[in-house]
């Protein structure tokens, strides 16, 4: 199933490391597609529909959530892995799958359960993806998790601290070694942030948490605006914001493919070992988009994350979760039958660590409103059943 098109140091079917478990090759498919189309139907996947980004999931209905993100980053990865000559299937696998282990209520979500982790290893969004992926759906007979490749789940695996990364062999070494994953991993990596930044940005709009004014002071914004507006004087509202976007993010991924373009030239790796073994990734920004990259994060950090109203938000997830986690991990019993069953297991295999690491895979596996509905049934006296 390679294409005939893809540059060398692209992943491909005949060049993977495999699956943890063997199984027969994938008729008219290639085994990345086999990997995206598990991804697609599994449950954690389903589940993205209702975790958020930023805003919390019964905010409003436009903002994003998790699986729009997910789309999105999918469809920005593709297309640079297309521009690239890279493997689209892998990109798209990973894109989509990078996300099935955040908690609820996004960012603070997995703050609070890293806190209450913090005694138990600790609790990392990207480690619980591959967790996920590996372990926790539970959809064939002939192993538990996806049974993904390697290259899928190296990409899966964006960020692991070097603790966690020594238990996980070949998958957690680059960790050590300060080396690199695979161009298509890299492609991910960068497409999330170009989609969260600017989708932020966006629903921040939305929201009427930000202003057009305030972006203004931010280069990549202004000048976009100032053409938008020397071409359409009269346009306003919600087009205004969408065409000034759109711009930013074809401006960003230009500059991607580009960059990166000339990186792969200068350095000319001969296959994926090699891009592995270079202490710096291929795929990146120019210095001066990086710049432009780097000052939409502290605005957003500054102007749309620390905004009261997200605080208030953030807050509230906050005793959410940790409310959740003490009674679970104090009262199993309150857990669901086939839960209690997972409690066991774990706690008898690591006591404590493993009661706690088997109440967080059930919290970090809610949506925003059954977290919520389900703190209410626990915590509020009305709410009995």
């Amino acid at each position: 199933m390679t294409s005939p098109t893809l540059a060398p140091y692209a992943a491909c079917d005949e060049r993977s490391r495999g699956r943890r478990f063997s199984e027969a090759a994938p008729a008219y498919r290639s085994e990345f597609q086999r990997d995206r189309d598990r991804i697609v139907h599994s449950s954690a996947f389903r589940r993205l529909e209702y975790k958020t980004q930023v805003f919390v999931n019964h905010e409003g209905d436009m903002f994003r959530t998790r699986l729009t993100h997910s789309l999105e980053v999918a469809q920005i990865g593709r297309a640079v892995a297309r521009a690239l000559r890279l493997n689209e299937d892998l990109t798209e696998a990973i894109t989509l799958a990078h996300d099935l282990g955040h908690t609820p209520f996004g960012h603070a979500g997995q703050d609070a359960l890293n806190e209450c982790m913090a005694a138990y290893g600790g609790f990392e969004h990207n480690l619980q993806s591959l967790r996920v992926v590996d372990e926790l759906e539970d959809r064939y007979a002939e192993f538990r998790g996806l049974n993904l490749t390697f290259e899928t789940r190296e990409g899966i695996l964006k960020h692991c601290a070097r603790d966690h990364a020594a238990t996980l062999g070949d998958l957690g070494r680059r960790f050590l070694s300060s080396t690199q994953p695979g161009l298509e991993a890299q492609i991910a990596n960068i497409a999330d942030a170009i989609a969260y930044n600017n989708h932020d940005l966006d629903d921040g709009l939305r929201a009427g948490l930000i202003s057009i004014e305030q972006l203004c002071e931010l280069p990549s914004f202004e000048r976009e605006y100032q053409v938008v507006m020397e071409n359409h004087p009269k346009l306003g509202g919600r087009r205004l914001v969408h065409e000034i976007i759109r711009r930013m993010i074809n401006r960003q991924v230009v500059d991607l493919i580009a960059n990166s373009q000339h990186r792969l030239a200068e350095t000319a790796p001969a296959n994926v070992d090699e891009v592995r073994a270079l202490s710096r990734p291929l795929i990146g920004f120019g210095e001066a988009q990086a710049e432009e990259h780097r000052a939409l994060k502290r605005f957003l950090r500054q102007e749309l994350y620390q905004h009261y109203r997200v605080l208030r938000m953030t807050f509230k997830a906050h005793k959410v979760m940790k409310d959740l986690f003490e009674a679970f991990f104090t009262t199993p019993r309150l857990l669901p039958p086939e839960h209690q069953q997972h409690v066991r297991a774990l706690e008898a295999q690591a006591g404590d660590h493993g009661r706690a690491r088997a109440v967080a895979d059930y919290v970090a596996g809610m949506t925003d409103r059954y977290a919520i509905a389900l703190h209410g049934r626990l915590f509020e006296p009305g709410e009995l059943t």
